[in-house]
Formats: structure tokens, C-alpha cells, sequence
């Protein structure tokens, strides 16, 4: 049959299990390498098209309009400077022939080449059309060299049936490569390639041929029982555990959609059971006992409450899964007898009566104790509580007890409950309820977008305890440094950052960095990095407000007077929006922008305040006369946190301003004249600048 110039490519690598929470990564890698790799051989035609595949003992990918061969190419190369090529006669040079030897064009002679310029010199270049690469050619390359980039978490060696040592991440069996209807002779990890594969393990009949590569996924579905599409496969496993739930909550997060997705080729959903008596164990406890250690979807009612119900993803479907079912429930009772077990024995011993037991544990060799750590998140929670008013004995309480939960048999077992099952101790131990949800509250928020402490003693502890640690850190010398961050210092500045702004605390940011550096007194070798923390988190800030959809010469504007307050950045940012949408505003900002520099130029040449009888010009006196009228007003909103209305009171000194500059000279040679002039565009530049620096805004 004859080769078709164009088709559609198949690659599929056939392999034992590979790992779950690695194979989405993989699939893609293996996918995207292939085709990109492909494309850049030019051995695919118009747009790059392909769709990846990958279960759990196949990596493929289906490639469109891909070439049998690739157009030829003309080639343009240097091949000597024309000094190294020709003798002082004109005469081709050894060195000559022998380049154009090592080429391929031995026979070529001097007139064949073209002679051009080449940067100060001349030189000789060679015109070719080269051949185009075959598919066999570019996909062996492509194949070895995606293979050899794999994101593989774990290298394995096996041998080969003939004895040869193969290093992959699972052994491999079987290769397909498949162009349109014909077989592409390559091979991989040892591996000739057919058009044969296998379907599911027990569901087919064994080997499955593929006709035709664009027919790839729908033969694995039919005669291979293997849904050989990730993305599918994943939307078929939730469609099938919503139509399972009948009516009830599906517990299902993406990271064990994924997992599950990576374990079954034909996903097949069966409802277990447990012993209701466990549900007197809290219920994040079952949740992440059946998650964890089974791959299992808890369900809930309306209201969040844990049934006695979940659903199972069975790699095997059958008319009578009785055995499957009592199996996953066989296995499942250990697991949530346990969790049972620890939860009875944890609340034997309270959290308060656990805190001494946190000296035994390494916070930092550096920063001591876990305890002494909570010794300083509770000196600084008190702290912070007197600055917001919140409860100073409440906060205090809580910061000792917060960490407690981490030396629990339950916490010890499932780290991702930790503060939860604080909150469930706090409140078997008879704490006030604030104390109990503080417990779990100090870590938000956990993550971007995570929810804010709602108590007003979780937020006081939430800032001591993310203080605490910047602070603290930074102060040995681990701050982050390019992408390496360790001990999360961005995810704290962003959680301060978050919790200031979005609870509009009255508080001084600086003055917190002060206050939990203090609590490092008896902490050798702790720097002092307030001004470095308070300018990453600026930087941090920053990042945060654009992501809210503010521009970046409004956020500049703001943050250019380092506030300290952050309570009211939000009001700044839209004053100064609205500011911005004034027609007077372009202008004030570029007489702003050209005051400051004026007033950095004259550092120091203006003494006092302004004297009205040095004030000669009519268009001084007039600006004098506005600034008069105008500053009682913009402070008098200012006090009342009226931002938009201190910035739109400025739009009336727009023309005065203006007729200043137009028919004043600020650098007059009578220095008494000058140094006047530059207290009053000072005493100005202070008012203009009151909510932000409004010259930022200048084009």
C-alpha cells in the first residue's frame, strides 16, 4: 500500500501500572513532546492538532495532518571567508576543498558559491536544497528525546526478555506507531513498533489491533474496554458518582478525581456502607481516613453532614458486585476503627495539659522549642488583641493551645487535620467557643483564595502566628529567594496582607513587625528585617491588588507614600480611580509629577512656611488664594476618610496651577523670592499628595 503524504500519527507506549499521582503529568509530557518535537521537524502540516491519551498502563498521543515526509528546505550556509578561501593569487585554498568535502559538495568549485558580505568581511556561502527528514527519521528523534525528558518521579531498571537493562518509569511492553494505516519502523526502550496493543486487563479479550490511527480511541473503547482519554475518563467517573449519590453530597476534590482517574481504564461506581456508630468520630477524620488510605467519595446530606454511605471506583464491572462491595467494605472498617480509636484516646489528655509536652519538639535549631515558639505567638496575640480591641485573655488562650493538637495521635496520623481536631479538643476540654474555632482559624487563610478567620480571636491569632514565623525566619536569614521558599514566607505576608486589608484593621503594619520582633529579645542571632519584610510584602501587595483588577499606575500611586495603615487602601485605590476619570486630573498629575521633581532639585532651599507679602506675581497670589480655600476642605475630608472626596476637592486647583507655571519663575534670582516660591509649591505638593501620589498617574 502506498505511503499517504498526509495522515493522521499514532504513538502509544503500552507499560505496567505507572504511578497515579504522577500519570496525568506524564501523559501530557509524552503528548506535547512528541507533537511539539514533530511540528519543529516540520513534518506536520498547518496547525499543530493533537489529543493526548493516558491511562494507567498507556502513554499515547493521536497527531493530525502529519507528514510522511517534510518539504525539502533551502539551505543558505557560510562556508569560509573569502581571506581563508583564496590564496593571494585568487586560487581556492586546501582549507576550501576540504570544507566543502566535509559539506557534501566535494565537486563544487569556487563559481558555485555565492559571494557576500559578511559583517566587515567577505565570504562564501553555499545554496542547497536538503532533503526533508522522513516520518521515520523525525519520530525516532521526537520519540527518543521526549522519552528521555519524562518528568518521571522515580527511575526503574528492568531487564528485557534478551537479557538488556531498560531504564523507564514502569517497565514497557508494547509499541504502536501508526501513521494513517501503515506501521512507522521505530522503536523505543527496546521495543519495535506494530498496531498492536492491549485492552483492559480483565475485560477484553487480550490483544486489540488498531486499523487506523484516527480510529485509536474508538477501538480501545469497543474491543479494549479502556476509556484511553484522561479528561473523558475523569468527566465519566463524576457523572457516574453524582448519578450514584441519590440526592446526597458527593465529597469529591480534584486531586482524587485525578488519582482515581489514574487508576481504573474503565471507571465503574458501586455504593458501600459503614457502621453509623462511627460517625460519632469527627467527621474531617472519616472524610480523609476514606480519601487517604482508600480512594473512596464520602457523601454528605444538604447540610455537609457525613452519611454512613460512599461510593467506590471500581476498575471492574459486573452485574453482581456483591463481592466488591463487601470487600471495600471489609477493608474500609479497620480504617475508621482506627480513626475511632485515636479520637477516644486523644481526648483522655487536654490540650492544655499537652502544651509542656511541645518543648520536647524542634520548632527550629535556631528558634528553639515548638513551645517557645507559642510562648511568642501568645505574647504577640495579646499584643495585637490591645491594638484592635479584641479580647487580649481569649487571644492569649488561644495562641497557647492552638499547636497543641500537633502532638495528638490523630494529628500524628492525618497532618492535614491539624487545628481541626483543635477545634474538636478545644471543645471537649470545655474552652470558650471563640478559643476552639480559633484552633483551626490561625491557619487561615491556607491557601490562595482560602477564607478568613471569622472570629475576632482567630484573626488576632492568625496575625501573631504569621508574624511570628516572617519575622522569625526572615531574622535567621532564610528569607525566599527566587522560586525557593521553604517555610512559606509568601503565603504568610499574603495571609497578613489578606486579613489587614480585607478586615480593614486599624492597626500600623510596621508596628506589628515591631511587636513580633520584640518577642525574638532573648533569641540570639535574630535580625531585625522590618524595613525588608515590610518591602516584600509591599511587593506581595501589590500583586494582590492587581489580581483585584486595580491598574498599576493606581496602585503605585498608593503605595509610593509607604502606608503604613492598610485598613483604607482600598478606599485610596478607587478615590484615586475616580480622581483619575476628572478631566482636571492628566493635568494636575503632570504638574505634580514636575513639583516633585522641582522640590527634589531644591532639597533644603525652602525655610518655613509661606510669607503672603513675598508673594508677588499675580498668578502666585492666586494659587495661594485657592491652596487657602482648598486645603481646610481636603483635610477636613481626610479626617473623615472621604478620599474621594479630598482628591476631587483638588480639581479646583487646576487652572491656578497651571497659570503658575506658565507666568512664574520658581528658581528667581532674589533667594528670599525663590525659597518662597518653593514653600508654597511644597505646602501644594503636600496637599495633592495627601491620599497618593497623583503624579504617578501622569503619562
Amino acid at each position: 500500500m502506498t505511503q499517504p503524504h498526509q495522515a493522521t500519527l499514532l504513538v502509544e507506549l503500552l507499560t505496567e501500572e505507572l504511578p497515579p499521582k504522577a500519570l496525568a503529568r506524564l501523559g501530557d509530557a509524552f503528548a506535547e513532546g512528541i507533537a511539539q518535537r514533530l511540528a519543529a521537524r516540520d513534518l506536520v502540516e498547518g496547525e499543530l492538532s493533537f489529543e493526548r491519551y493516558a491511562t494507567p498502563r498507556r502513554l499515547a498521543v493521536t497527531i493530525k495532518n502529519v507528514r510522511a515526509v517534510a518539504p525539502e528546505k533551502h539551505v543558505r550556509e557560510k562556508v569560509l571567508p573569502v581571506s581563508v578561501a583564496l590564496d593571494k593569487d585568487g586560487q581556492p585554498t586546501a582549507p576550501l576543498a576540504k570544507k566543502l568535502a566535509a559539506l557534501g559538495f566535494p565537486d563544487f568549485s569556487v563559481n558555485d558559491l555565492e559571494r557576500a558580505q559578511d559583517g566587515k568581511a567577505e565570504a562564501f556561502f553555499l545554496r542547497y536544497a536538503a532533503p526533508g527528514a522522513t516520518l521515520a527519521e523525525g519520530l525516532q528523534s521526537a520519540l527518543d528525546e521526549t522519552l528521555a525528558r519524562l518528568p518521571i518521579p522515580k527511575v526503574m531498571t528492568y531487564q528485557r526478555p534478551d537479557g538488556t537493562n531498560v531504564q523507564f518509569v514502569r517497565p514497557a511492553h508494547r509499541l504502536i506507531a501508526l501513521h494513517g494505516e501503515q506501521i512507522v519502523p521505530v522503536s523505543a526502550l527496546g521495543i519495535d513498533a506494530d498496531d498492536t496493543t492491549l485492552g483492559h486487563r480483565f475485560l477484553s479479550e487480550g490483544f486489540v489491533q488498531i486499523q487506523h490511527a484516527d480510529s485509536y480511541a474508538e477501538t480501545l473503547l469497543h474491543k479494549g474496554r479502556v476509556v484511553a482519554n484522561f479528561s473523558d475518563r475523569k468527566e465519566t467517573i463524576r457523572t457516574h458518582l453524582l448519578a450514584q449519590a441519590n440526592g446526597d453530597q458527593v465529597v469529591m476534590p480534584e486531586s482524587l478525581l485525578d488519582e482515581v482517574t489514574s487508576l481504573v481504564e474503565w471507571p465503574v461506581v458501586y455504593a458501600c456502607r459503614f457502621e453509623d456508630e462511627f460517625l460519632q468520630v469527627p467527621q474531617e477524620c472519616l472524610i480523609l481516613t476514606m480519601q487517604t488510605n482508600q480512594k473512596y467519595f464520602a457523601l454528605t446530606d444538604a447540610n455537609g453532614k457525613l452519611r454512613s454511605r460512599f461510593l467506590i471506583v471500581s476498575n471492574i464491572e459486573t452485574s453482581t458486585p456483591g463481592d466488591i462491595v463487601e470487600g471495600n467494605e471489609r477493608v474500609v472498617r479497620p480504617r475508621l476503627a482506627d480513626a475511632k480509636f485515636f479520637f477516644e484516646q486523644d481526648k483522655k489528655k487536654t490540650l492544655a495539659d499537652r502544651v509542656p509536652l511541645l518543648a520536647n519538639v524542634v520548632y527550629h535549631n535556631k528558634l528553639g522549642s515548638a513551645l517557645q515558639r507559642v510562648e511568642r505567638v501568645e505574647a504577640l496575640a495579646g499584643a495585637i488583641a490591645g491594638l484592635i480591641g479584641a479580647d487580649v485573655a481569649l487571644a492569649k488562650r488561644a495562641a497557647r493551645l492552638a499547636k497543641a493538637d500537633l502532638i495528638t495521635d490523630m494529628v500524628g496520623e492525618f497532618p492535614e487535620l491539624q487545628g481541626t481536631m483543635g477545634t474538636y479538643y478545644a471543645r471537649h476540654d470545655g474552652e470558650p467557643e471563640e478559643v476552639a474555632l480559633a484552633c483551626s482559624e490561625h491557619y487561615q487563610p491556607r491557601f490562595s483564595g482560602d477564607a478568613l478567620p471569622a472570629t475576632a480571636t482567630g484573626t488576632v491569632v492568625a496575625l501573631a502566628d504569621k508574624l511570628e514565623t516572617l519575622v522569625g525566619i526572615w531574622g535567621i536569614g532564610l528569607q525566599p529567594t527566587g522560586e525557593k521558599d521553604p517555610f512559606a514566607l509568601r503565603r504568610h505576608a499574603l495571609g497578613v496582607l489578606r486579613i489587614l486589608v480585607e478586615k480593614q484593621l486599624p492597626v500600623d503594619f510596621v508596628e506589628l513587625l515591631r511587636n513580633a520582633y520584640a518577642q525574638f529579645a532573648a533569641v540570639p542571632n535574630v535580625v531585625d528585617s522590618t524595613q525588608a519584610i515590610y518591602e516584600f510584602s509591599m511587593d506581595r501587595l501589590r500583586g494582590l491588588l492587581r489580581e483585584r483588577g486595580y491598574a498599576p499606575g493606581e496602585i503605585d500611586a498608593v503605595l509610593a507614600l509607604n502606608p503604613t495603615r492598610l485598613d483604607d487602601i482600598v478606599a485610596r485605590l478607587d478615590a484615586v480611580r475616580e480622581f483619575a476619570s476628572l478631566a482636571e486630573a492628566a493635568s494636575l498629575a503632570a504638574a505634580n509629577k514636575r513639583i516633585s521633581n522641582i522640590l527634589k532639585k531644591s532639597e533644603g532651599a525652602a525655610t518655613g512656611g509661606v510669607q503672603v507679602t513675598l508673594l508677588v506675581e499675580a498668578a502666585e497670589k492666586a494659587l495661594h488664594a485657592q491652596l487657602e480655600q482648598v486645603a481646610p476642605r481636603v483635610q477636613s475630608q481626610l479626617a473623615a476618610r472621604d478620599y474621594t472626596g479630598a482628591l476631587t476637592a483638588l480639581a479646583a486647583l487646576r487652572e491656578p496651577v497651571d497659570t503658575f507655571f506658565n507666568d512664574v519663575m520658581v528658581n528667581a534670582e532674589d533667594p528670599a523670592l525663590r525659597a518662597n516660591r518653593l514653600a508654597l509649591l511644597g505646602a501644594l505638593h503636600q496637599q495633592m499628595n495627601c491620599v497618593a501620589d497623583i503624579s504617578r498617574l501622569a503619562a
